[in-house]
């Protein structure tokens, strides 16, 4: 059942307009492009070792999970849906990794700001370093003024990243300096 929580604070991280506190917001987003059950593994083992060497851990969803949800939940197919927890008992997600049924294989990774910042800083940049390195085309996503990331329906891809498409920048509350490609 934790694919649930996990799936809910996604769905309330991307999108959401609501005031968050500032360890839930979003520090850092990109999408990662998994198409194969072999990238998807070879990603989750390169987190897993990234948050274990923090003292964290990793859950995922496995494929029969996934096919559950699918199947309970119209629209929600995935190939991947995992989450990384400070404490023994998940107090804290620091980050999550899924993608939707919108843009499948293409995982997005958000790393929470989390309680303790210097240990998700830590944590990001160790696994963002592998991830680049083994998939360089990983791109940013841009991250609202409320800490949330856009749907996917309303982000344009540029060069550099993903920037919110200008016919739907008033959803986000959004001037065009703070709409410029990521």
């Amino acid at each position: 059942m934790r694919w649930i929580v996990t799936l809910a604070i996604c769905v309330a991280v991307t999108g959401c307009s609501a005031p968050q506190p500032d360890s839930a917001k979003v520090a850092a987003a990109f999408e990662v492009p998994l198409p194969s059950e072999a990238d998807r593994n070879q990603f989750l083992t390169v987190l897993r070792a990234a948050a274990e060497a923090e003292g964290m851990h990793l859950d995922a969803a496995g494929s029969n999970e996934l096919e559950k949800m699918a199947k309970a939940i119209p629209g929600a197919k995935m190939t991947m849906n995992a989450a990384v927890w400070r404490g023994s008992n998940d107090k804290e997600v620091i980050a999550s990794a899924m993608d939707q049924h919108d843009h499948l294989g293409q995982i997005w990774i958000m790393f929470l700001k989390g309680k303790d910042p210097a240990l998700t800083s830590r944590f990001r940049e160790s696994a963002m370093r592998e991830i680049t390195l083994r998939w360089p085309g990983t791109l940013p996503l841009p991250i609202m003024p409320t800490g949330a990331i856009p749907l996917h329906r309303d982000l344009v891809r540029t060069p550099n990243g993903y920037m919110v498409n200008p016919s739907e920048a008033h959803k986000y509350h959004l001037d065009g300096a703070e709409n410029r490609p990521h």
